[in-house]
């Protein structure tokens, strides 16, 4: 039980540890300029779908394109989180330490999620320069960002689960890739063939669905209870793995 008892000093520690990591690591950098060139040549210059096409100050392209994109991005950004340690054996010194399993995952969850979450800041051109363009509702913006933490939120857990089920980064980036990608938008692009007595449980399943609804500035409790059952399942789960690991 004391395994659950969560020491924030420890987790912080271990929070400003990755952080720190993230932040002098070119890597993770390079993973945020893939980001941000992805949202913004999509956002403006997709082929059937883009700005210019529907012609209308709003960000809602924005948003029904940050899914697909995220998939990809956090994949890269947790896949090395454990799955590295466990190859360079520095896990089994960070286990040595008296510091919980759990303490740990949050940590590395905490430091991941706000170093992802950081790369949405200077998206914040795009519902500026539209506001100066015409009369921008700001509403779905701001309901739009705050769905995208909340999203980021349970993609990057299940990416730290993947990289704590496996030594291979690849491996770990390929599961997470598809298990992201498959809740944030395949099961929406599917809803149209999926039975209609079972449509409403796959509609509830689908991430796309429960951000979209944040994203039109409606701040549902189910909404965000969805996010965090996935973050809490995950971070849990991840716990499990590693303590089998002991």
């Amino acid at each position: 039980m004391n395994e659950m008892v969560i020491n924030w000093q420890k987790v912080l520690i271990i929070a400003k540890k990755e952080l720190r990591f993230f932040f002098f690591s070119p890597i993770a950098y390079i993973f945020v300029c893939i980001f941000l060139a992805l949202m913004g040549v999509v956002f403006f210059f997709f082929p059937f779908y883009n700005f210019f096409m529907i012609n209308q100050v709003e960000m809602r392209i924005f948003f029904e394109i940050l899914p697909p994109v995220l998939s990809i991005i956090i994949p890269l950004v947790t896949m090395a989180l454990f799955s590295e340690e466990f190859s360079v054996g520095s896990y089994e010194i960070l286990n040595t330490l008296a510091v919980t399993t759990f303490d740990i995952t949050l940590g590395k969850f905490i430091a991941a999620t706000a170093f992802i979450a950081s790369a949405l800041i200077p998206t914040l051109i795009y519902p500026v320069s539209l506001m100066l363009l015409g009369d921008l509702s700001i509403m779905p913006v701001i309901g739009g960002y705050i769905g995208s933490v909340f999203l980021i939120g349970a993609l990057t857990s299940i990416g730290i689960l993947t990289s704590a089920i496996t030594k291979n980064q690849i491996i770990a980036f390929i599961t997470a890739f598809a298990a992201c990608l498959t809740i944030s938008f395949l099961i929406q692009l599917a809803m149209p063939v999926i039975p209609g007595i079972v449509s409403p449980l796959f509609d509830y399943l689908s991430a796309f669905s429960h951000f979209s609804n944040i994203a039109r500035g409606i701040l549902d409790w189910r909404d965000i209870l969805y996010f965090l059952s996935i973050i809490v399942i995950a971070l849990y789960s991840t716990k499990l793995v590693l303590d089998n690991r002991k």
